[in-house]
C-alpha cells in the first residue's frame, strides 16, 4: 500500500456462481472421499482423517451417502465452476497440513446460507482440521464488536442459562418471550405491534432492505430515539416524536465525576477482548457516553430499587464486575482487560469439546438447494442476480469518499458491475445508463434508476453494485432459512436501457 503496487493475495482463484458456494464445496467433497477411496484401495495412508472422525464426529456415514447421491451435473450446474476447478481446489486442500476456512457475507447473505456453512464444516471435518494449531473455522465478521455484543447477552432469542444467571444477579425475574430480529422489528413497526424505536448507533433506515417500506415502519412509529455519534439518513424520518441525543465517540475521552478516564471493552473476530478508551478531546463538554444516556433511560423508566444505575455509569468496572458474574469466561475480568492486547475467549470447539447434542461435531448430510437463483435466472433472457458490496471508500453505511479504488471506479457510486457479454447480449456499452428492476415476484415495485454500467471480470449472468443505494431492490422477505439473513448477495432483477441518456 505504501508504494502504491499491487500485492499477490492468492495462488488459485475461482469464481462460483452466487449462491453456488455449498455445490462447490460438496464437489470438493466428491473428490476427496474419490482420492480416499483409490489410495486405501491401492495399500496407501488414508486422506480422510478416520481417527478424528471416530473420536469426535457423528453422522459421517450420512454426509458420505448425501455425497455419494449428488451428481456431478448438479454439482457444476450450481456452482458455475468445472470439474477440474473443483479437483484441483481438493487438491490444495487434500495436499495442506493445516487448513483454515474463512468466509463472510458472500456465504451468508443467501437463502440457503446456514446450509453452506455446515457444508464448509463437513468439509473441514473429513481430514480433522477443526481443533488443531493452523486449523479451524473462521467467519468473518464486519464490525468490530459484533462478536462481543452476542457474547454478553445481547439476542432476540436469550438462552435461559442467561436469563437465569441475570435473575440470581438483580434479583427480578427477566422477560423470557423472544424478541425481534430486524426482520422481525420492521414487520413488527409496520403492524403497529412495535410503536417505539431506539437505535444505540447505526444507520438503520439505510442499513436493511427494501428501502421505501423501512420508511413507512419509521412513519408508523409513536417514538424514535437514536443515540448517535453524528447525523445520519434515519435521523430525517422521525415518528410522531423523535430524539436525536448525540453521544461521545469512542476516539473521545470519557471521563466520569471523579475525572477518571473511563474504559470500554470490544471483543474482535478472533474472540481477542481488550479495553478501548479515547484519546481525543469530547467535541462537547456536553456530550455524555453511550452507557451514560442508557443507564439515565433506565433509571428514568425503572427507578434503582434493584440496580444503581448512576453507579454503574460513573464506573465502567462495576458493570465488568456483573458480566464477570453473569457470563462464564470472564473471571477477573477487569484485571485481564488492562494487560496489553488483552485476553482470548475460550473456544470449546478448538479445544474438540462439541456443545451438541450428540457431543460429537455433527456432519449435515442435507441436499443441496433445489434452486439456487442462478438457476431460476435461466429461466428468462434478461434475468440476472445481483449481489450488493461496498466500496474502498466505505465503512457500513458511512460513505467516506466516492472512490472504489479495488474495482477502478472513482467519483461515483450509481454504477452496476457486469460481464461484458452479457453488455454485448443486452446492446449495451460501458458507461450506459441503466434501471435495474427488482424481479422478486410479489407483486411491488422496486426500480433502482440511472446507473452506469462498467464492465467487470463477474460471473456470466450476475451483476454487483453498491450498498446501500441498492438496498431499494432486496425485499424485507427474502431471507436465510434460519438465519434471518437479508439476501443482499442473491436478488433477481432485470436490466433495463435508458434511452434517454448514454
Amino acid at each position: 500500500m505504501i508504494t502504491g503496487g499491487s500485492t499477490r493475495i492468492a495462488t488459485n482463484y475461482y469464481q462460483p456462481r452466487q449462491g453456488g458456494d455449498m455445490a462447490a464445496v460438496r464437489g470438493m467433497s466428491k473428490a476427496v472421499f474419490a482420492a480416499d477411496d483409490a489410495a486405501r484401495a491401492a495399500g496407501e495412508p488414508a486422506i480422510i482423517d478416520y481417527d478424528f472422525i471416530a473420536e469426535h464426529a457423528a453422522e459421517f456415514e450420512a454426509y458420505r451417502a448425501a455425497v455419494d447421491a449428488t451428481s456431478w451435473e448438479s454439482i457444476l450446474d450450481q456452482s458455475g465452476l468445472t470439474r477440474a476447478e473443483i479437483e484441483e481446489a481438493a487438491r490444495i486442500y487434500m495436499n495442506a497440513g493445516s487448513v483454515i476456512a474463512t468466509w463472510a457475507m458472500g456465504v451468508t447473505q443467501h437463502k440457503h446460507s446456514v446450509i453452506i456453512v455446515r457444508e464448509i464444516t463437513n468439509f473441514m471435518l473429513l481430514r480433522g482440521n477443526i481443533g488443531r494449531p493452523g486449523a479451524g473455522l473462521c467467519p468473518v465478521r464486519g464490525h468490530s464488536n459484533v462478536q462481543g455484543d452476542r457474547t454478553v447477552g445481547i439476542d432476540e432469542k436469550a438462552p435461559p442459562a442467561l436469563l437465569d444467571a441475570l435473575e440470581k444477579e438483580l434479583g427480578v425475574p427477566m422477560p423470557r418471550k423472544p424478541g425481534h430480529n430486524t426482520v422481525e422489528a420492521v414487520a413488527a413497526m409496520l403492524d403497529g405491534k412495535a410503536q417505539t424505536f431506539i437505535a444505540l448507533g447505526g444507520n438503520f433506515m439505510r442499513a436493511t432492505p427494501d428501502s421505501p417500506l423501512i420508511v413507512k415502519a419509521f412513519e408508523k412509529q409513536k417514538l424514535t430515539v437514536n443515540i448517535a455519534t453524528k447525523l445520519n439518513h434515519s435521523h430525517l424520518v422521525p415518528g410522531e416524536t423523535s430524539f436525536v441525543l448525540p453521544c461521545l465517540g469512542r476516539t473521545e475521552i470519557d471521563r466520569n465525576s471523579a475525572g477518571r478516564s473511563q474504559v470500554v471493552t470490544v471483543e474482535d473476530s478472533m474472540s481477542m477482548v481488550h479495553g478501548s478508551g479515547g484519546i481525543n478531546p469530547p467535541a462537547s463538554d456536553e456530550l455524555r457516553s453511550e452507557v451514560a444516556i442508557v443507564a439515565g433511560i433506565a433509571e428514568a423508566t425503572l427507578g434503582n430499587a434493584h440496580v444503581d444505575w448512576k453507579a454503574l455509569a460513573d464506573d465502567y468496572d462495576l458493570i465488568r464486575d456483573m458480566i464477570e458474574r453473569v457470563i462464564p469466561g470472564f473471571d477477573n475480568f477487569n484485571e485481564r482487560v488492562r494487560v496489553p492486547r488483552g485476553f482470548h475467549l475460550r473456544n470449546a470447539a478448538a479445544e474438540r469439546e462439541w456443545n451438541t447434542p450428540a457431543k460429537k461435531a455433527t456432519f449435515y448430510s442435507g441436499p443441496l438447494p433445489e434452486q439456487t437463483e442462478h438457476q431460476q435466472a435461466l429461466t428468462r433472457d434478461d434475468l440476472f442476480v445481483l449481489q450488493t458490496f461496498r466500496s474502498h471508500d466505505q465503512y457500513n453505511t458511512t460513505i467516506y469518499g466516492m472512490d472504489d479504488r479495488y474495482r477502478g471506479v472513482y467519483g461515483e457510486r450509481h454504477v452496476i458491475f457486469m460481464n461484458p457479454k452479457d453488455m454485448e447480449a443486452l446492446g449495451a456499452h460501458s458507461r450506459q445508463r441503466v434501471d435495474v428492476i427488482g424481479e422478486y415476484g410479489d407483486g411491488v415495485e422496486r426500480i433502482a434508476r440511472n446507473f452506469r454500467l462498467v464492465p467487470y471480470n463477474i460471473p456470466q449472468g450476475s451483476v454487483g453494485g453498491y450498498y446501500p443505494e441498492l438496498n431499494v431492490l432486496v425485499p424485507l422477505s427474502s431471507y436465510g432459512e434460519d438465519s434471518f439473513t437479508p439476501t443482499s448477495k442473491s436478488v433477481l432483477v432485470s436490466v433495463r436501457l435508458r434511452r434517454d441518456a448514454s
